[in-house]
């Protein structure tokens, strides 16, 4: 039995993991709005891609560089496994299914990945038990999410190819989140934010070189609405939203961290509508009430039965 002190400390750092999540998924909400006005300046996705990782890489590596390989071979290519599926796999992936598919099918499929995630522990772990709220709540809020995704567009075609990649993305970043909760254990936020961001460079070399598009990347840098979002990309939506992300796995575990994932459509929607002036509709509104009661839903059923026992 856990003494006062150590439940205090326990739930403090639940606290902290929860608040850490709700801060990291409005970041990358907003991020979708960062790589749209991008986008329409000319920058290529790996070119976006690229630079606001760099710039992440460089601002971690001056405030952590003291350790700068893993303790052994295994955990390094953890690490390598971290960059290529938290950043080159997830988001060239993504960004090249909408050359493909629907926007509409990009949002939906990648919103899977808190499904996912939940299922691979479940299979993996056979020790961690997923409640029964987990995957009612998680229904609930991907019927959320379909509203969300379906506030700008009435219409789901099916298209293989981009369909494809955008289940890829999804479960590039599931895996990245179970492998995250085994490298909490042994290495700290910054280590491990810092390691994801140079294997994430390095995988992302060959795309860079297969991207046909060359635009003038120093005149175009030179423009406030580039500079300005590549540093919200590169210094918020990255390095701060990475350590985050970290210490909310850390904290609360990767099952309930990746549902805070369903909520960046919610961000994402709302600044749309700011900054864009895209429309919120009926059943946009309805999807933001369906994805906030499916995570009230999944955390307070599984209370509840765990009463009732």
């Amino acid at each position: 039995m856990l003494s006062a002190p150590s439940r205090s400390k326990m739930l403090g750092g639940t606290i902290v993991g929860h608040l850490a999540g709700v801060i990291t998924v409005a970041m990358w909400g907003y991020s979708f709005v960062s790589s749209r006005v991008l986008l329409d300046n000319g920058l290529g996705p790996v070119q976006i891609y690229v630079l606001r990782f760099a710039l992440a890489y460089a601002l971690i590596l001056f405030l952590s560089h003291k350790k700068l390989f893993a303790h052994n071979i295994h955990d390094e290519f953890m690490f390598l496994l971290c960059g290529l599926c938290a950043g080159s796999l997830y988001f060239i992936a993504e960004n090249t299914a909408l050359e493909y598919t629907l926007t509409t099918n990009v949002s939906l499929l990648t919103s899977l990945s808190p499904l996912i995630t939940a299922m691979i522990v479940g299979l993996v772990y056979k020790t961690e038990k997923l409640g029964v709220g987990t995957w009612v709540g998680s229904g609930i809020a991907m019927l959320g999410v379909a509203c969300v995704v379906f506030n700008s567009s009435a219409s789901l075609e099916v298209r293989p190819f981009g369909d494809f990649l955008s289940l890829a993305a999804a479960f590039s970043w599931s895996v990245y989140s179970i492998i995250l909760r085994r490298l909490n254990a042994g290495y700290d936020v910054w280590f491990i934010s810092r390691k994801t961001f140079f294997y994430g460079l390095v995988t992302a070399i060959p795309f860079l070189v297969l991207e046909n598009d060359s635009p003038d990347i120093l005149g175009l840098i030179s423009r406030p609405e580039v500079y300005g979002n590549l540093l919200f990309l590169g210094l918020g939506a990255s390095t701060i939203a990475y350590v985050l992300w970290a210490v909310t796995v850390k904290n609360v575990g990767a099952v309930k961290a990746n549902n805070y994932m369903y909520l960046q459509s919610i961000i994402t929607l709302l600044v749309s509508a700011i900054v864009l002036g895209d429309k919120i509709t009926l059943i946009g509104c309805l999807g933001i009430a369906l994805i906030l009661g499916g995570l009230w839903a999944g955390d307070n059923i599984n209370k509840f039965l765990a009463r009732r026992r």
